[in-house]
């Protein structure tokens, strides 16, 4: 009983690694998309800018 009880804490420990893991990979992911998006507001306004001191010139 003991080594079928061990069995299950192994089985339990892997699963609860590979849910870790996968929230980790998610949490890149959306860390990723964030800073994509922040990247693209940011050259967005000095588009802009540059815009404006074009029309100056």
């Amino acid at each position: 009983m003991d080594k079928i009880n061990q069995v299950f804490k192994s089985t339990n420990q892997v699963a609860h690694k590979r849910v870790t893991s996968t929230t980790k990979r998610k949490w890149r992911e959306i860390e990723s998309i964030r800073d994509k998006f922040q990247l693209e507001k940011d050259l967005r306004t000095y588009e802009d800018s540059l815009e404006h001191m074009l029309e100056e010139f």
